[in-house]
């Protein structure tokens, strides 16, 4: 199956006794059929597609990340694709921000994409945790990663087991926060999720049908 071609209408019978005000989310896979599932879902059911890709978000890159054609955006409603100057940081805080508003009115929002970190964010809320000053920024990266993660793993060794320490960006991360890491934020401050989900598996079968294509 070929990128925007029509799903089944095994996978479009899961919707067809849907509220029609109540949001879908579909994530999986990079090539399992979410683009073209949403955009059959939008078209026979009505709602405006959402993107919760981290990479779809930026402008210029329609190609390189597989972004929904022109003629597909002007077929249906499309919202938070290429809207990010591509040199610009742009964050899952952010995102859930640009969101928010499209949640609580317009169409019915059709949420698809592959970062699980957006739809982690979105069904299970996300602490409100102060950014980095950037000279803070700029003064760790002028730290070896080994100095880094010495620092952590003596600030907080219990975080170390918990993310990829080969990671600088991450190592980094947890350091510069507010002068510590992010583990001393208590989760009681996390918020409620903009959506939280019911325990439905989805279509899992379509998914695997077309990542075997």
């Amino acid at each position: 199956m070929k990128k925007g071609t029509r799903v089944s209408s095994v996978s479009l019978k899961l919707f067809e006794n849907t509220a029609p005000d109540c949001p879908i989310l579909i994530a999986g896979a990079t090539a399992s059929g979410k683009s073209a599932l949403a955009m059959d879902i939008a078209t026979r059911f009505g709602g405006r597609i959402i993107n919760a890709d981290a990479l779809q978000v930026y402008e210029g890159w329609r190609i390189l990340t597989a972004r929904p054609t022109p003629q597909e955006e002007a077929r249906v409603a499309h919202c938070l694709y290429g809207h990010v100057d591509f040199e610009a940081t742009y964050s899952v805080g952010a995102w859930l921000r640009d969101l928010a508003p499209l949640l609580r009115q317009g169409p019915r929002p059709i949420i698809v994409g592959g970062t699980g970190l957006y739809f982690r964010a979105l069904t299970e809320g996300l602490a409100d945790i102060p950014s980095v000053p950037a000279e803070t920024r700029a003064e760790a990266d002028q730290i070896s990663h080994a100095a880094l993660l010495d620092a952590l793993q003596r600030h907080d060794p219990a975080i170390c087991t918990r993310i990829d320490t080969q990671n600088r960006a991450r190592v980094q991360r947890w350091c510069g926060r507010c002068g510590g890491p992010r583990a001393t934020y208590p989760a009681a401050d996390t918020p409620a999720p903009l959506f939280a989900t019911g325990s439905s598996a989805g279509d899992q079968d379509h998914g695997r049908a077309r990542l075997a294509q």
